[in-house]
């Protein structure tokens, strides 16, 4: 499963960045997308709208402000879920996802894999 990190950071203090190590340590494939080009163990963090195939899960670490200049990009990508990590909660979004068969998880990434629901 091919997941997306979208609002990636190399920055340890931040939780999107927390969530690229677990999810490696989980054996989740990783691909990143962040405000500037960067690198962490691993992976590439990219810029823009790159096309991605394959996208099992969309996590957000974006708030909702942030969040609208990817709306159809995240719909283009038709992925299974989109996670919704805690401070991303965006209600005007889950009904364009779940219009288009997106499952919407309210749900903090971090915590889905410490506790194997991931």
């Amino acid at each position: 499963m091919k997941t997306l990190i979208l609002g990636a950071s190399s920055n340890p203090g931040r939780y999107s960045y927390q969530a690229l190590l677990r999810l490696q340590k989980h054996q989740h494939e990783v691909v990143a997308i962040g405000r500037k080009e960067e690198v962490v163990p691993g992976v590439s963090i990219q810029t823009g709208l790159p096309e991605l195939t394959d996208i099992d899960t969309v996590t957000l670490y974006l708030n909702p402000t942030h969040q609208q200049a990817y709306y159809d990009y995240i719909i283009g990508l038709q992925p299974r879920r989109v996670i919704f990590n805690p401070g991303t909660e965006n209600p005007a979004f889950y009904a364009q996802l779940i219009h288009h068969q997106i499952q919407v998880e309210v749900a903090c990434t971090l915590v889905l894999l410490a506790t194997n629901q991931y």
